[in-house]
């Protein structure tokens, strides 16, 4: 099923449900879920917030999403802009009632977000339990992926 609406000046909102969690329409992330992760790149964030049996996905999009860069030779960087701290602010806003958070994706992205949570939410920092290399996975994959990952990490805590 998918709902989708704006939320702040610019950012288109999906959510995604693998389960139906709430009536057609709330656009409220569900707070049950103990785990987290965000897979993120320069263009999109999604974000899953999930148990062993459900998910629920959120997609954020910042409002002017950074372009690649005609990357030169013989030059430092990796020829993307940064992220907007607006946009960061608001992907650690929508995992802040999360357990424990991992954060994946391809390319600096997910360091830029690291980052951005230490410097702005130690406590949101506190919970974020990694940062993995992960290409473009379905969505499906990248719930398996975090369902693996807390498992394998010895998590005790309710998936």
């Amino acid at each position: 099923k998918l709902v989708c609406g704006f939320l702040g000046a610019g950012t288109l909102v999906g959510l995604v449900r693998f389960r139906v969690l709430a009536k057609s329409g709330d656009i409220n992330m569900n707070t049950e879920h103990f785990h987290a992760v965000i897979w993120i790149d320069h263009h999109v964030a999604k974000i899953f917030h999930f148990n062993a049996s459900e998910a629920e996905q959120q997609t954020l999009l910042p409002e002017n999403p950074a372009m690649h860069v005609h990357h030169k030779s013989n030059t430092i960087g990796s020829g993307h802009e940064t992220l907007g701290q607006d946009f960061l602010h608001e992907i650690a806003t929508a995992v802040a009632s999360a357990g424990e958070v991992l954060i994946i994706g391809p390319g600096t992205a997910k360091t830029e977000l690291n980052k951005h949570i230490t410097q702005h939410d130690p406590e949101l920092k506190k919970r974020v339990m990694g940062i993995e290399t992960v290409d473009h996975p379905s969505d499906g994959q990248i719930v398996a992926y975090a369902r693996a990952y807390f498992k394998s990490a010895g998590v005790k805590r309710p998936q």
